[in-house]
C-alpha cells in the first residue's frame, strides 16, 4: 500500500523543475507599454535628424555665396583704379569692364555668370549685387569701398573690399 500512497502524491503535485517559477514571460500590458514607451522614443529621435537634416545644406549654401563674393570681390580688386572709357557690356557679361567703378550697379538675378557672360547652371537660385563708392580709408582719400552682396532664397552675405590708387 505505501507504494499506490506514494504514486497518488507523485500524480496530485507534479514536481517543479529547478530554476522556474509560476510565472514566465510578460504580461500583455507590460508589452503595450513597452512598445509605447518605445514608439514615444523613436519619434523624438525621428523628429531630431529630420530637423538636422533639414539644416544640413545651409553651411553648403553659405560656403557657396562665401566663395561667389570672394571671387567677384578679387575681380575688381585686380581692376584699375583710375576711370577708363569702356563700351557698355550685354546681359551680364563684365568683360568690357576696365575699371573698378564699371563695377558699380552689376547685379544679377537667379543666376551667376562668367566674365564673358556666361550663366554657370550650377549657380542658378544665386544672385549677386555690387556697389563701388569713393570713401576714404584710415586717412587714404583715393579709396573706393567694394561692396557685394551675394543671395539666395533668404540667405544674404555681404562682404566689404577696399581699392586704393597707390599709384598716385
Amino acid at each position: 500500500m505505501a507504494w499506490c500512497a506514494d504514486q497518488r502524491r507523485a500524480r496530485r503535485r507534479p514536481e517543479r523543475r529547478p530554476g522556474r517559477g509560476t510565472n514566465a514571460g510578460f504580461t500583455l500590458v507590460e508589452m503595450i507599454l513597452a512598445i509605447v514607451i518605445l514608439g514615444v522614443g523613436l519619434a523624438g529621435v525621428a523628429v531630431a535628424f529630420s530637423v538636422a537634416i533639414g539644416r544640413s545644406g545651409d553651411p553648403i549654401i553659405h560656403q557657396q555665396m562665401l566663395a561667389i563674393a570672394e571671387e567677384m570681390i578679387e575681380e575688381i580688386q585686380l581692376k584699375p583704379y583710375a576711370t577708363a572709357s569702356n563700351t557698355a557690356p550685354s546681359g551680364c557679361s563684365r568683360g568690357t569692364y576696365n575699371d573698378v567703378s564699371d563695377y558699380n550697379g552689376y547685379a544679377t538675378s537667379g543666376q551667376i555668370c562668367t566674365v564673358d557672360g556666361v550663366a554657370v547652371s550650377a549657380l542658378s537660385g544665386y544672385s549677386i549685387s555690387v556697389s563701388v563708392a569713393t570713401g576714404t580709408l584710415s586717412g587714404v582719400a583715393a579709396a573706393k569701398r567694394i561692396t557685394v552682396t551675394v543671395s539666395r532664397g533668404s540667405s544674404s552675405l555681404t562682404l566689404i573690399g577696399w581699392r586704393t590708387d597707390f599709384a598716385s
